[in-house]
């Protein structure tokens, strides 16, 4: 069975979550099935996904409840004989139910975040017309149900990587450019500066670290609101020599790739793709065990996990990694045979799975009303 697939990713910029729609398309495409973009003309997501052959929609809604961005989406799904259209942002949600209204299209729904869902008709009415939602991991299921979703209606199916990739570690004078110095132990974080990625305690967990081992220097690969903060804190704590800020960075997979450490700072996360891209390219890790971490690294097995918002701890775990080689050494390998657990074709073959549950849910109403349309017009009052 072939499925025709509308994705909907309406963000700005780049991020994981655009990463796995486009890694979901992609395969899917090759699979026979057809995959179709709806994203802002000129944002990474509509150019790659171009560039990947995708067949591309420009979709920029003004706002999330956009009746004109929805109309033109529900043209698309008509045009193109939609059969599922899966949301994969939070403002994707509100246009994608708008759209299939009286389509028969079942709309799905991605959560990658695990922030309490907004206690308001709006959320309960654009969530209530998903026919499934999907979460990244339990931590997402659980504050999904917490927020008034059945759980009967929550399908958890991980982020997924592409494990075909070949990433060369970046070189000595890109590493150089970014301030850092050669033959010194290198963490990297790879993330977004916002509030639940709290690159914060991050720079705070490298001056713990630093103290221990002042050998030890960092690059933050990301942007974002909080970059003032960040620099603030960096100075504050003198250690403009130790941690430095890059900015968004297309080569963000070659500079985790030449870590001696990777980190995950986070105060709330949905699952942290970012650390199966460390497992694959064979960095130990240090991260936190907020939100879904804890179902991708396993403390003590596949990395060293600390608490939230706990500096002196994260910081102890980057130093134990940086200096104890033998355990960073196992921690990795047991990364890399752990993370073919979460390939994109294992993440896709779930997917597919769903669709084709929805679609034949669909399939078997209309047929259901059709039958009863039927009955009623053949009943002859007395």
């Amino acid at each position: 069975m072939t499925i025709r697939v509308l994705h909907v990713d309406t963000e700005k910029g780049w991020r994981g979550g655009e990463r796995q729609a486009l890694w979901l398309a992609a395969e899917l495409a090759a699979r026979g099935h057809t995959s179709v973009v709806a994203a802002r003309s000129g944002e990474p997501m509509a150019s790659r996904a171009a560039a990947a052959g995708i067949t591309v929609v420009d979709c920029r809604p003004a706002m999330e409840l956009d009746l004109r961005a929805a109309w033109r989406l529900r043209r698309e799904i008509l045009a193109s004989r939609i059969d599922v259209l899966h949301a994969h942002t939070a403002h994707a949600v509100a246009i994608g139910a708008m759209a299939t209204i009286g389509t028969g299209v079942p709309l799905v729904v991605s959560r990658r975040v695990d922030f309490p869902l907004r206690s308001n008709a709006g959320t309960r009415w654009k969530y209530g017309r998903a026919a499934a939602i999907v979460a990244v991991s339990n931590a997402v299921a659980d504050v999904l149900v917490a927020g008034g979703i059945a759980r009967r209606r929550i399908a958890v199916v991980p982020d997924g990587v592409d494990l075909r990739r070949v990433v060369e570690p970046a070189t000595a004078a890109t590493l150089a450019a970014c301030g850092v110095a050669p033959n010194r132990p290198l963490v990297v974080q790879v993330a977004q500066l916002v509030g639940h990625k709290d690159p914060v305690n991050f720079v705070r967990a490298m001056a713990y670290a630093n103290r221990a081992s002042p050998n030890l220097q960092a690059l933050l690969v990301g942007d974002g609101p909080l970059r003032g903060e960040v620099t603030d804190e960096i100075q504050r704590l003198g250690l403009a020599d130790v941690v430095h800020m890059t900015g968004y960075r297309a080569d963000a997979d070659a500079l985790l790739a030449a870590a001696t450490v990777a980190c995950l700072s986070s105060r709330e996360e949905g699952m942290g793709s970012v650390l199966l891209d460390a497992m694959a390219f064979g960095r130990p890790i240090a991260a936190t065990n907020a939100g879904g971490i804890p179902e991708v690294v396993v403390d003590g097995e596949t990395g060293l996990l600390a608490d939230r918002e706990d500096p002196a701890a994260l910081g102890a775990a980057i130093v134990r990694l940086a200096s104890d080689r033998a355990l960073a050494a196992r921690l990795a390998d047991a990364g890399r045979r752990r993370v073919r657990e979460f390939s994109v074709e294992r993440m896709t073959d779930r997917m597919v799975e769903i669709y084709e549950r929805v679609t034949a849910d669909s399939e078997a109403s209309k047929t259901e009303r059709a039958s009863t349309a039927s009955s009623d017009s053949s009943t002859v009052a007395p």
